[in-house]
């Protein structure tokens, strides 16, 4: 189909707001408007192909146009495209819901479908709360985080994953929060070796977090890696002491597997490389694999049971959306969860991850303006600074990142910045060739931006 670009941009430019865009720059710059995805490829209204370096942001786990996904809709709408979970029940979200407590970590048996990230952190606070008011225990109304998290754009999300440079204008309406220091080595003033970062991390989530456990009702993290503040890894060992702190002083772990779910660290969860249960987990973007909105917490028996009662009583959690548990989401979902078995997408991902490693290490670290490079299996983020001695950042103006992205889209690779931090997510079923490129792409578009 033949598509008007300059009518198409005109309407963008007439209409529309995006997401997280300065709009006044936006409506400056040519356009990028995609028609179809093939593969790891995204395909514009003039059938140039890019490599979708950042999974349609985080979320395309195995390739646009997969025949099996796509089926798994066709068949759905058949029978049915939506009907409420308000009162009413459907197969496929009896069955999603059975397969994610069979692979997820043990202890976690009762599911509750939202829409997005945000809504299923929103969900895990909420029952959080509501559970130590029907204990009895009126005092814990508080959340602990850790500094610089992010945990989505709504509300509740805000206030446990404050971003100074997002939320600063909606702070009045927040809620406050108890903030804990990540031990983020590259950010640490002091210098510090990794061990030490992580000792002295550990050591003041314990003071924090048991001083405070009377009021607390949650701890909410991000494990292995913090997405969206940066890209920010944690040391092995970290999530394993935070969970074991938060049990000695009954505050329930909400950890956030958003970003991190569904393989992106090389597991199905990234809480399993450290053999950590939660008490609630939130999950979304991969949940099936970008097709549709789809979001999921999922609860102890522990936590469920405790809003058990009769219905004078009202003590059910009373919380829900429109969509919740759409079948056609669902659907979709169960048939993505086939596919990581079938294909032994977890099994294949492994050889890649280190040759990532390697490539970020040899590669880009020695690049004179990259000052940090992080990675936990596809999950990767490049630092871009002015000065690594001594170390000074970009100012906004030049918006160093934005050029790098612009270099990488006319070499044909797709990456996103996060403030002057080159995020990097490809696909689970990403091919050797096209992850080559991709790192080529990238590596080429830093030193010409930066050097510019």
């Amino acid at each position: 189909m033949g598509w008007d670009y300059k009518e198409l941009k005109q309407l963008d430019h007439t209409h529309l707001w995006h997401p997280f865009a300065q709009m006044q720059e936006w409506m400056r710059e040519e356009l990028l408007i995609i028609e179809r995805g093939e593969g790891s490829y995204l395909v514009d209204i003039h059938g140039r192909k890019y490599i979708d370096g950042v999974s349609s942001l985080w979320c395309n786990l195995y390739g646009h146009q997969r025949q099996e996904l796509d089926e798994a809709i066709r068949n759905q709408l058949d029978r049915i495209a939506h009907t409420t979970f308000l009162g009413l029940s459907h197969v496929p979200g009896i069955k999603l819901a059975q397969k994610l407590t069979e692979i997820a970590p043990p202890g976690l048996q009762r599911v509750f479908y939202s829409d997005s990230g945000s809504t299923a952190v929103e969900v895990a606070l909420k029952m959080a709360f509501q559970y130590w008011q029907l204990k009895g225990e009126k005092n814990r109304t508080r959340f602990a985080s850790l500094a610089e998290a992010y945990h989505g754009d709504t509300v509740g999300a805000m206030s446990v994953g404050y971003s100074e440079v997002f939320h600063r204008f909606h702070r009045p309406l927040l809620f406050p929060a108890l903030r804990i220091s990540p031990p983020h080595v590259f950010r640490c003033l002091h210098k510090m070796s990794e061990q030490d970062a992580l000792k002295a991390a550990i050591e003041e989530a314990e003071e924090q977090l048991s001083k405070e456990r009377d009021s607390l009702a949650a701890f909410v993290m991000e494990p292995l890696m913090q997405g969206a503040a940066g890209m920010w890894s944690q040391p092995p060992g970290y999530v394993k002491s935070l969970s074991e702190i938060c049990r000695r002083n009954r505050i329930l772990l909400i950890l956030d597997e958003v970003a991190t779910g569904f393989g992106r660290t090389g597991r199905m969860f990234a809480c399993e490389h450290e053999d950590v249960s939660p008490d609630l987990l939130c999950l979304g973007k991969g949940m099936t694999a970008g097709y549709l909105p789809l979001a999921a917490t999922l609860a102890t028996e522990e936590i469920f049971a405790a809003f058990l009662g009769e219905y004078k009583e009202l003590k059910s959690f009373f919380h829900g959306h429109t969509y919740t548990g759409n079948p056609l989401g669902c659907s979709v979902a169960l048939a993505g969860l086939d596919l990581f078995q079938k294909e032994k997408i977890l099994e294949k991902m492994q050889p890649k991850i280190p040759y990532i490693k390697s490539r970020l290490e040899r590669d880009f670290l020695p690049l004179a303006h990259v000052g940090d490079v992080r990675q936990c299996g596809f999950m990767v983020g490049i630092e871009l600074v002015e000065e690594k001695v001594p170390l000074r950042k970009y100012p906004p103006e030049k918006r160093m990142a934005n050029r790098v992205v612009l270099e990488a889209r006319r070499r044909g690779v797709i990456v996103r910045p996060l403030g002057d931090v080159i995020v990097l997510m490809p696909p689970l079923t990403i091919s050797a060739d096209e992850l080559k490129t991709l790192l080529d792409v990238t590596h080429e578009s830093i030193r010409l931006a930066s050097e510019s």
